[in-house]
């Protein structure tokens, strides 16, 4: 990941280069947010087989009303390598989200949950299971060689 720096060759000050295998995906979606409100827009950036996990970043915030597209470029990133004879172009696109008008408001609130989330009464779950895991029914679907998945549910994409 690199971030961009203010004054340099043109870099955007709030950019962010995501990567298929450095960073878990919330890593980028939070540090997002936190551009989003230093900066007001934050530039998410990708090469190859990045920009799938790039575009879900952006869907994330955009699902969650956090932001909204401002623009968005694609084309080629060419590289010369001193082994290669030929020039090596792989797929390069970049998404600037600026923050919705309702940003602050569901910043204030997820910093409230995360307060509160401290003060629960109940145990904390067994370390490498989901917080509700306690709640939830095992899982007969296994047996019959299908799969369920688990996890946040986002509204379809409009």
């Amino acid at each position: 990941m690199q971030q961009g720096r203010p004054g340099g060759s043109g870099a955007h000050p709030a950019r962010i280069q995501v990567s298929t295998n450095k960073k878990p995906l919330f890593f980028y979606v939070n540090l997002a947010k936190r551009f989003l409100q230093e900066h007001g827009e934050v530039q998410l950036s990708a090469l190859g087989l990045a920009i799938s996990s790039m575009v879900t970043v952006a869907e994330i915030l955009k699902s969650g009303q956090w932001a909204v597209e401002r623009k968005i470029t694609t084309g080629l990133d060419t590289t010369d390598d001193a082994g290669r004879e030929r020039p090596v172009q792989k797929a390069k696109m970049e998404i600037i989200l600026i923050k919705t008008p309702q940003f602050d408001a569901l910043m204030e609130a997820s910093t409230g949950q995360q307060q509160q989330g401290g003060n629960s009464d109940s145990p904390d779950p067994p370390a490498g299971s989901p917080p509700d895991a306690s709640s939830a029914p095992p899982s007969s679907s296994q047996a019959s060689g299908s799969s369920k998945v688990q996890g946040t549910q986002f509204p379809p994409v409009r």
